[in-house]
This record gives C-alpha cells, structure tokens and sequence, in this order.
C-alpha cells in the first residue's frame, strides 16, 4: 500500500509570523516570541501562548521545558510552509496552472532582467528533466 501524500501544508498570517519568529531564535518562551512580533502585532501573552498550542497540536512546533519556561522551536522549515502555501495559491486561484500563475506575476509585478534570466534558466532546466 502506497502512503498519501501529506496534505499541502498551509498557514495564517499569524502562525506564519510565529514560525518566522521561531526560525529565527529557536527554543524561544512565549515573550521571546511576542516581543518579535512587535511592532506590527501588539498581542496579549496569552494570545501567543494559546497560538503556539493551536500550532503544536497541528504539528507544526513543539516545546520542552526548561524549568519552569516552555521554549518553542519550529518542526517545519520555510522550504516546506512555503511550498505548500505556494500549491495553495497555484490550484485555488489559478486552477492548477502553472503558466497561469506565471503570467499573472510578470504582468503585475516589477521584474528585473537579472529574474528574467533566471526564469529562463529554470525553464531550460525543467525542460532537459522532462527530455
């Protein structure tokens, strides 16, 4: 029997916040990672505190104690929360296309002729992958 695929793995603002915070200074307390989301969220301890148990429930951090502080690090990695929330984007908003979603960023975004060369690099490569 085959495993199925995890599902997309996929985030809030906040808990997207909270993750960053944890990348950043692994093995954080709950102050550690409020203050790091000062200034652009002014949250209760408690906020933070009943967050960081929502996000350890889903498998996303996890604690040890040490004395009488829990320190938090991250159990994802950026790579994977934003692949995820990445395939979120493409299928829901753009039907799963791939060129859909291209086309939509090099029509509504500034970009440099440095990324159109990279682009066109990462295109030639995927091209030799399916030769």
């Amino acid at each position: 029997m085959t495993p199925h695929p995890s599902p997309p793995l996929r985030v809030g603002d906040l808990q997207l916040r909270i993750l960053q915070a944890l990348w950043a200074k692994p093995d954080a307390t709950v102050t550690d990672v409020n203050a790091a989301l000062k200034p652009d969220r002014d949250l209760a301890y408690t906020t933070v505190a009943t967050m960081l148990r929502k996000m350890e429930a889903r498998g996303l951090v996890a604690h040890r104690e040490e004395g009488r502080s829990f320190l938090y690090r991250a159990t994802v990695d950026a790579q994977q929360v934003g692949q995820g929330m990445t395939d979120h984007v493409v299928e829901r908003f753009f039907e799963g296309s791939l060129a859909g979603a291209v086309s939509h960023l090099l029509r509504t975004r500034e970009v440099s002729r440095e990324e159109l060369d990279e682009l066109e690099r990462l295109i030639r490569a995927a091209k030799r992958r399916i030769s």
